[in-house]
């Protein structure tokens, strides 16, 4: 694979994705999805790669089917549990459901272990043989062939209704609804007899599978929603015992949230992320903290650290937690010390960390690593001498067609800013440049990007600038209280200097600019398109307009309603700023993205349409949500988008991509 995959959308939507991370017990067989488009090319399959944890051997591949696997689990005897609608004849669903497979160490063909109409997610194995999972059921189903019968009959009188009876009713890109998650659990065996062990419990459940067995393997520890009032939700933490389905919340509070619970490798302590809430002036906090497995006080670890963890795991001693945290445009890897909370730093490069792991003996961390400039592949991390090591990956990195820098300014409160900047290998002169800003609002540029590759861009000549303005994480609460509940202020100032900044090069053309931006980086492009027209073309996708409209018609707006005080939605929302829109803009929308709903794109459309003659474009997607996932689609948008920036920044003439 070479730089050409940048320049030609049919060999960039090839390139193998990797996600995912799984670890034997022994420590002895890791495995990560990779995905690729399936025969016909319409949608992204995932298989299943098996990693060499010491790095020397080559990766394999596992599963090879077109339908694609996911949710891996291991056994005890380090057998791989996997997710497949593949067909397998005996003991497959019925209408072709997704089932749980598992295909044994020693090889093998997989078999069926377990079927479920509403399907299996969250898999979960513990050392003594307990599995645990999630399964979605109708509320009136009363067992696994309760809902069977009640779909079928539900099926056959052509029913779609959902009666909902509680806030949210759907959420990113799919209903919520009309089955609802429950929680099954039975021995680990091949007779497919998985219990109900919830019964219905409403919105409780999630469909991620927030939840991990005690290593005895009689109780479940999982993330519990419970009602908040206002249409709110909170996340409470609960303990199930698996035997009786008997069900205590274990830590539940107001004003916080409690997420990614993580039992201790003795099972007396449940290490869990807390999210305080924010209000109109003070921004959400994140911290990783400790409550007894048996009930106690909930201890704050991490509550003084001015970063934010993510994906906690245990060192097998019980000692530390090994967890992510953003951190000046990078997410390193830390521990943190479980007695003190003394948190020390384990990578020092430019990268970010996920999917992180520990090693049954204590030596390695390890997890999939991945840049601005550098697609996710495997990696160990020494917890001896912090040094990092790629292992053998399912793919050969592809080398993109530029170099990454750094680009920093100071605003006009003093605060440092700082931005990545891709630029082409020697273009020999100055080149235009694409301000692309991130979502969120609350994270950062430091990871890979699939969909909004700015790659693409500095493969066709241009020069792309990725800010952390004012919200953006990594850089501590200050730094998000900069622009907390005003994102038209310094949001918008910041993202001016750094650009500024950056054109002081002469690499770049300051006579030829534009703004790329997705969700919050939408709502940006659009505020900027109505307070400036120093750009040649602005790109907005699945972005904010009328945020009076947005914010009570979003799959969860009791979150951005504790931030957004009536009078600031009225002074932050672009669509007031419509008459000085001068600029060419490229609206892009899903018809299924329930985050920032349609009407967002359709209200803006109108707005633009019925006030100018200025050649603005709107790319419709009636079968895509919040991003677009399906690769054929994907290569229309960053088509549609370069020949855009080419018609209105470098003066081509305008070229519609021929799918559409």
């Amino acid at each position: 694979m070479g730089a050409d995959s940048f320049s030609d959308l049919d060999a960039y939507v090839r390139l193998p994705r990797l996600a995912g991370l799984w670890l034997s017990p022994d420590g002895c067989r890791l495995v990560t999805g990779v995905g690729t488009p399936d025969h016909a090319g319409t949608r992204f399959r995932r298989a299943l790669w098996e990693v060499d944890p010491a790095g020397e051997r080559p990766a394999r591949q596992l599963t090879h089917s077109d339908e694609g696997e996911s949710g891996a689990a291991f056994t005890p005897d380090g057998d791989l549990l996997f997710v497949s609608s593949r067909p397998s004849g005996a003991g497959a669903p019925a209408g072709g459901g997704r089932a749980l497979w598992r295909q044994p160490a020693a090889g093998g063909d997989a078999s069926v272990i377990a079927a479920l109409p509403g399907g299996i997610h969250g898999v979960r194995v513990s050392p003594v043989g307990t599995l645990v999972a999630g399964t979605r059921m109708l509320p009136s189903s009363e067992g696994v062939e309760s809902d069977r019968l009640a779909r079928e009959r539900r099926e056959e009188a052509g029913v779609s209704a959902m009666l909902h009876e509680a806030f949210p009713v759907r959420l990113w890109g799919h209903d919520l609804g009309p089955d609802r998650p429950r929680l099954v659990a039975g021995p680990l065996g091949d007779d497919g007899e998985l219990r109900d062990l919830t019964g219905h419990v409403g919105h409780a459940l999630d469909t991620e599978g927030d939840w991990e067995l005690t290593p005895d393997g009689r109780r479940v520890v999982a993330g519990w929603r419970v009602a908040a009032g206002g249409g709110a939700q909170r996340s409470a933490l609960a303990v199930i015992d698996v035997a009786t389905g008997e069900r205590r919340l274990l830590a539940d509070d107001e004003g916080h949230d409690y997420s990614s619970p993580r039992v201790s490798p003795d099972g007396s302590r449940v290490a869990v992320l807390v999210r305080r809430w924010g209000s109109a002036d003070d921004p959400d906090d994140f911290w990783l903290a400790l409550v007894p497995v048996d009930g106690g006080p909930v201890q704050a670890l991490t509550a003084d650290w001015d970063r934010w963890p993510e994906q906690p795991q245990w060192t097998p001693d019980g000692a530390a937690l090994i967890v992510a945290a953003d951190d000046h445009g990078r997410s390193p890897l830390w521990r943190v010390d479980a007695v003190t909370g003394e948190v020390a730093r384990l990578t020092g490069d430019d990268a970010a960390y996920t999917d992180p792991l520990v090693s049954p003996d204590g030596q390695w961390v390890y997890a999939l690593r991945n840049t601005i400039g550098r697609a996710p592949h495997p990696v160990r991390v020494s917890l001896v001498s912090s040094a990092v090591e790629e292992l053998p990956g399912p793919a050969a990195a592809a080398p993109v067609p530029g170099k990454l820098e750094e680009v920093t300014a100071q605003a006009a409160d003093g605060t440092p800013l700082r931005a990545w900047l891709a630029v082409p290998h020697d273009a020999g002169e100055p080149v235009p440049l694409v301000l692309w800003v991130h979502g969120g609002p609350m994270m950062s540029w430091n990871v890979w990007k699939w969909n909004s590759n700015p790659w693409l861009a500095v493969a066709r000549g241009y020069a792309v600038l990725m800010p952390d303005p004012a919200l953006s994480s990594g850089y501590g609460l200050d730094f998000l209280r900069r622009g907390w509940g005003s994102w038209g202020d310094k949001p918008f100032t910041d993202l001016m200097t750094i650009t500024d900044a950056a054109l002081e090069r002469p690499d770049l053309d300051v006579s030829r600019t534009a703004v790329v931006g997705a969700s919050f980086g939408g709502f940006m492009a659009n505020w900027i398109a109505g307070h400036t027209d120093r750009f040649d073309a602005v790109v907005t996708h699945a972005s904010m307009w009328a945020l009076d409209q947005m914010m009570t018609t979003t799959d969860a707006p009791y979150h951005w309603l504790r931030e957004l005080t009536p009078e600031r939605l009225e002074a932050n929302s672009p669509h007031r700023f419509a008459d000085q829109i001068t600029t060419p803009m490229l609206v892009i929308h899903g018809d299924q993205d329930y985050r920032v709903p349609i009407g967002e794109g359709l209200r803006l459309w109108w707005d633009l349409m019925s006030r100018s003659g200025v050649a603005h474009k709107f790319l419709y997607y009636p079968d895509e949500g919040h991003t677009v996932g399906k690769p054929g689609n994907a290569q229309v948008w960053h088509s549609t988008v370069l020949a855009f920036l080419d018609h209105h920044v470098r003066g081509e003439r305008w070229q519609r991509p021929e799918s559409i």
